[in-house]
């Protein structure tokens, strides 16, 4: 294998020689060598393969060291060379820098440069020409050295130049009033901006550029302003002829816009107005008017103004349509105002900004009495003081130029001010000063003597009121519409032992009933107590009776008061009350004493009548001749018993009768009784007695004739007691008389007797049962018979009356109605 490899191998190492070599070496041994190089190795690489390798191996290194000394040779060569060319690229670049600092610090301007974003820029130039500040930095705080406008308009430059790369050329204002032109730009890597001074042509264009603008934005400001305003504005030119109008103008003419206005020639003004304004730009004044004009097809009044400038004409047109309608109403209110003043009570006088008398009522000249000649010549204010000081009709002063000051320092006030003038007389004032917006002031007069004397009599009258409620012994109390106690007396505190910090402390009705919650048994009153104060419908007085835990018992009531609040009084009724349940129990026991009388008497009376009517029926027959005869003693016993028995008989009689009519079972038969025949019948009934006591009885009819309706028989009753009654009270010898009188509605009996009269307590009480006075008369009874008069009477719907007659004795008068009732029942 190896003879095979051999010549591939010589080649190989010999292409590789050659590669190594540098291309002088081969060059110098000629076209040939390099062939015959080939041969010799490809010889000894037949004969000896390995040393042929190791041939290789070393010329290999040789070839490499070779070649790199070579180069290094070369390399050190060309660094040198380039080395030596940059220093001097250096030395030049370094003297052109030298150069163009010397340039740029030749101006006055600042230059900075930003390489590093993240680091602080470098400054270059004098900063303390510009910001008055040793500080390089400074330059950077544009607020500090310029205007505001151009300190905000280089800091937005520089952000967008920094940010994005944007150019930025700009003229700026500093704040001492120098200009700085600001340039801008990237160089490479770097951003670089230059500021300087302008001076020369440069500063006044920049002067003129900043003036244009200056007066370019308030010209933008003034049409901006001018087509917002609600007024229709216009310029024109020399001869009147429309250049531009605002938005209202194009409006009220009805064109599209100001532009279109312009160009259409629309004028807002009339021809005949047109040439007025012109007349008076000829003139060289401005030109104003009121007029009406046509704005959108409707009639309104403008104030025109129109004025010349150098270039044409000015003009706006306010609307006063609304200010010539206010002013007109205003006109009409001021005038019905002064209508309505003058009809006030209350004296009013205004006086302007100059002091002078404007405006007073018909009031200000009669409170005062001034003469009307004199106001309407609108004196000043300190001549009407004068002229009333001279009448006695102010105040009295002590120096009264100090007082007139004090008065007139309203003028320069802000809020009105209150005076109290007590005149020589007695009189009062209450003056008000109200200054006017416009200046000056109004004076307000009211007499308040009147009111001032009421208020007196009422403020002593709520004292008298306090004192008086704190003499009653009734606990008063009164609370107001919202609940709250507004007023209570010393008694109702001691009533219910309240504090007097709680009173004064005006609570509400339910602090004042939990206060008296202790002592209150019942507490459903104090609730209906509360309902009846706070209540809002259905108020209406109550009563009520409490009856406390500590046995008092008080008797109230409530009475809702005009403005909406409610009285309330307790009386303490415990004594009057444990006396009255006294008299009603003794009371009781009395009717129950009376009715076991009546029910006794109705018994004993039937009881007795039986026998009694046995004994008289006996009596009777003894005295009857037929049985047999008596003698005279025996006649006179048997008479007596008669006698007795019979008027035991008749008081058993008026006891049953009083027993029927107290019961409600007596009933009267009515018919049409003849008086005349009821007196006679009366009088047949007591001749017997007349005749034993020598007495005469006279019968007055008079015009009561003719009948009535009546029960007869309890007529000839009444009648008969009454007579028996006077005959026993009539001395001997007397005359009693029974007389009658008819009238419209009613029929009058009288009876009179001649005895010793009767005083007027025994009057009160001879109607009553077992009444009976004997008056020193031999008159004896059992007291009946003139109660049972007034029962009857009573039945009837009569009266009975007795009374002293006139010249002694005694008069009973009876009356019955024509038509009596049936069935009426005695009231007592």
């Amino acid at each position: 294998m190896a003879p095979r490899l051999a010549p591939r191998l010589a080649r190989r190492l010999v292409a590789l020689l050659l590669v190594a070599l540098p291309a002088g070496a081969l060059a110098q041994t000629g076209p040939s060598a390099p062939d015959a190089f080939s041969d010799l190795l490809a010889a000894i690489a037949a004969q000896q393969p390995d040393a042929l390798i190791a041939l290789a191996l070393v010329l290999g290194l040789i070839a490499f060291a070779t070649t790199t000394a070579i180069v290094h040779v070369r390399f050190r060569r060309l660094t040198a060379e380039r080395e030596q060319f940059a220093f001097g690229e250096i030395s030049r670049l370094e003297a052109r820098i030298e150069e163009g600092r010397a340039l740029l610090m030749a101006e006055p301007q600042i230059v900075v440069v930003w390489r590093d974003p993240a680091a602080d820029p470098e400054i270059i130039g004098n900063t303390p020409a510009f910001t008055g500040v040793a500080a390089p930095t400074r330059i950077l705080a544009y607020g500090a050295w310029l205007a505001p406008a151009s300190a905000r308009e280089l800091e937005a430059g520089v952000d967008r130049l920094r940010a994005s790369g944007m150019p930025l050329t700009l003229t700026l204002a500093a704040q001492d009033g120098r200009h700085i032109e600001a340039d801008g730009r990237p160089v490479g890597s770097a951003v670089i901006l230059r500021l300087r001074d302008i001076t020369g042509v440069r500063l006044d264009h920049a002067r003129l550029t900043e003036a244009y603008r200056g007066l370019d934005a308030e010209t933008a400001a003034l049409r901006r302003l001018l087509d917002a305003l609600p007024a229709p504005a216009w310029l024109g030119s020399a001869d009147g002829q429309l250049r531009w109008a605002n938005a209202a103008y194009a409006h009220a003419v009805e064109a599209r816009d100001g532009q279109d206005a312009a160009l259409r020639g629309l004028n807002l003004i009339d021809q005949q107005g047109r040439a007025q304004a012109a007349q008076a730009r000829a003139a060289g004044s401005a030109f104003s008017a009121r007029m009406p004009v046509v704005v959108a097809g409707k009639r309104r009044l403008l104030d025109v103004l129109e004025v010349g400038t150098p270039a044409g004409l000015a003009g706006i047109a306010l609307d006063a349509t609304e200010a010539e309608s206010v002013r007109t109403e205003l006109a009409h209110v001021v005038s019905a105002h002064r209508r309505t003043l003058d009809q006030l009570a209350t004296a009013v006088a205004i006086f302007g900004a100059d002091q002078r008398l404007v405006f007073h009522n018909a009031a200000y000249a009669s409170l005062f009495e001034l003469d009307p000649g004199f106001l309407d010549d609108r004196p000043t204010d300190t001549a009407v003081l004068d002229r009333l000081r001279a009448a006695r009709r102010l105040p009295e002063q002590a120096d009264f130029r100090l007082w007139r000051e004090e008065l007139h320092a309203a003028y320069r006030a802000i809020e009105p001010r209150e005076h109290w003038w007590h005149l020589p007389g007695g009189r009062t004032l209450r003056v008000v000063t109200a200054p006017n917006p416009e200046g000056g002031i109004t004076y307000l007069f009211d007499e308040v003597t009147e009111r001032l004397a009421l208020e007196s009599r009422y403020n002593a009258l709520i004292r008298i009121q306090s004192e008086t409620l704190d003499a009653l012994a009734e606990a008063v109390a009164v609370f107001g519409s919202d609940g709250r106690l507004g007023l209570s007396n010393s008694a109702f505190a001691r009533l219910w032992a309240l504090d007097a910090a709680l009173l004064a402390a005006h609570p509400h009705i339910d602090k004042v009933a939990e206060a008296c919650r202790p002592l209150a048994g019942d507490a459903d009153v104090w609730g209906r107590l509360r309902a009846a104060v706070t209540g809002i419908e259905a108020r209406i007085p109550t009563e009520f009776r409490m009856e406390r835990t500590d046995g008092a018992i008080l008797d109230g009531s409530t009475q809702p008061l005009p403005d909406g609040g409610t009285l309330i009084t307790l009386r303490n009724v415990t004594d009057s009350v444990n006396v009255e349940r006294a008299l009603v129990e003794r009371n009781e026991a009395l009717v129950a004493a009376d009715h076991l009388k009546s029910t006794f008497v109705s018994h004993v009376s039937y009881e007795l009548r039986s026998p009694l009517t046995t004994i008289i029926g006996f009596a009777q027959l003894l005295d009857d001749t037929g049985i047999g005869p008596l003698n005279t003693r025996q006649r006179a016993y048997v008479s007596h018993i008669t006698d007795s028995s019979a008027a035991l008989l008749a008081i058993i009689n008026d006891i049953l009768d009083l027993a029927t009519i107290d019961a409600g079972a007596m009933t009267l038969d009515l018919a049409e009784v003849d008086i005349r025949a009821a007196m006679d019948a009366a009088a047949e009934g007591v001749r017997d007695r007349l005749g034993e006591g020598g007495i005469r009885l006279a019968i007055e009819p008079g015009s009561a004739s003719g009948t009535f309706r009546a029960d007869a028989k309890r007529v000839r009753q009444i009648l008969y007691n009454l007579l028996s009654n006077a005959v026993g009270f009539a001395p001997e010898g007397s005359a009693v008389t029974l007389s009658a009188e008819r009238g419209d509605s009613e029929v009058v009996f009288r009876v009179r007797d001649a005895g010793p009269g009767i005083s007027p307590e025994i009057a009160e009480r001879v109607f009553d049962r077992f009444e009976s006075h004997t008056a020193g008369t031999r008159h004896r009874g059992a007291g009946l018979g003139l109660s049972i008069v007034r029962s009857l009477v009573a039945l009837h719907g009569g009266t009975i009356t007795l009374t002293p007659a006139p010249g002694g004795g005694t008069l009973v008068t009876c009356t019955f109605p024509l038509e009596a009732g049936a069935g009426r029942i005695a009231a007592e």
